[in-house]
């Protein structure tokens, strides 16, 4: 059975899960927070089992292999490249997160290539099914234990952060794509999975109704977006803005103040509008 490690990021609670199963860990979260991953998993992990590569789900994986060099890391073929080389992966978070990279993530540290399992999708690994599963991300694979119907959905399953239902959807810069996300879910869909594991946060049972909300609401955001880029009177500051506006009240309505902060730690507001706004720009070429 696995079993969250809170890895307490920025001292929140219930923002970034490491999923630990039979020693092994899924997304390991970030080098700023390995200490206590370590601490909470009581001694070597066994494997490392990525969905993707951003730096909330994999960056200490890095680090992880240097203090453990014989550690095997799968990830997607196409990640696998900027874990040997994290430099193009670092400029691009650096543009979004500028003088916050070390506090927010620490360490990036390369990952050896004889360490690394380059997955298509189709494998098995760690007596799971591998299934590719891009929208979030182009580099996004998920995991599937058949035998026990859980399912580890990385963010492609969005944030849902207990005890609430509030189905809340990551969609930061540069590869969105809102055609390929509503794929991967039929095809996560049709394992019928028992249980979805969410990095933010936690297992939620009952993956259809979860996927349908998260559809919901990612159509809705859409919906402001694209009101918002064809409204020609404000600039693209102001169209942000009034984007993270309006999506903040809604949030903060559905689950309150407090609880809110942990949402938009999960998933930036504005890095959703980034992310959106791109992708509803290149359809609309």
């Amino acid at each position: 059975m696995a079993r969250p490690i809170d890895t307490m990021h920025l001292g929140l609670d219930r923002v970034i899960a490491a999923w630990e199963r039979d020693g092994a860990l899924i997304d390991p979260g970030p080098e700023s927070t390995v200490e206590r991953v370590l601490a909470e998993l009581g001694g070597e992990p066994r494997a490392i089992l990525l969905t993707h590569i951003h730096l909330d789900h994999a960056g200490a994986t890095g680090a992880l292999v240097r203090r453990f060099p014989s550690l095997r890391v799968y990830v997607h073929e196409s990640g696998a490249p900027h874990l040997i080389d994290p430099s193009k992966l670092l400029r691009s978070a650096g543009r979004l997160y500028g003088g916050e990279m070390e506090r927010l993530w620490g360490e990036v540290v390369p990952v050896p290539d004889a360490n690394i399992v380059a997955l298509s999708g189709g494998e098995e690994v760690e007596g799971m099914e591998v299934l590719y599963a891009p929208g979030h991300a182009g580099h996004h694979v998920v995991y599937f234990d058949g035998d026990s119907g859980d399912a580890f959905v990385g963010d492609v399953g969005g944030v849902l952060i207990p005890p609430g239902d509030e189905v809340w959807m990551p969609t930061p810069p540069p590869d969105i794509d809102l055609e390929a996300w509503r794929k991967s879910e039929e095809r996560i869909l049709a394992w019928e999975p028992d249980t979805l594991f969410l990095t933010h946060f936690g297992p939620y049972n009952g993956a259809r109704m979860h996927f349908q909300e998260l559809m919901n609401h990612i159509a809705e955001w859409s919906r402001i977006v694209r009101r918002l880029l064809a409204d020609e009177s404000v600039d693209e500051e102001r169209r942000q803005q009034k984007f993270v506006d309006e999506a903040l009240l809604q949030l903060k309505r559905a689950v309150g103040e407090q609880e809110a902060e942990k949402y938009s730690r999960a998933g930036r507001i504005d890095y959703s509008w980034q992310g959106l706004s791109r992708y509803w720009r290149k359809q609309n070429e």
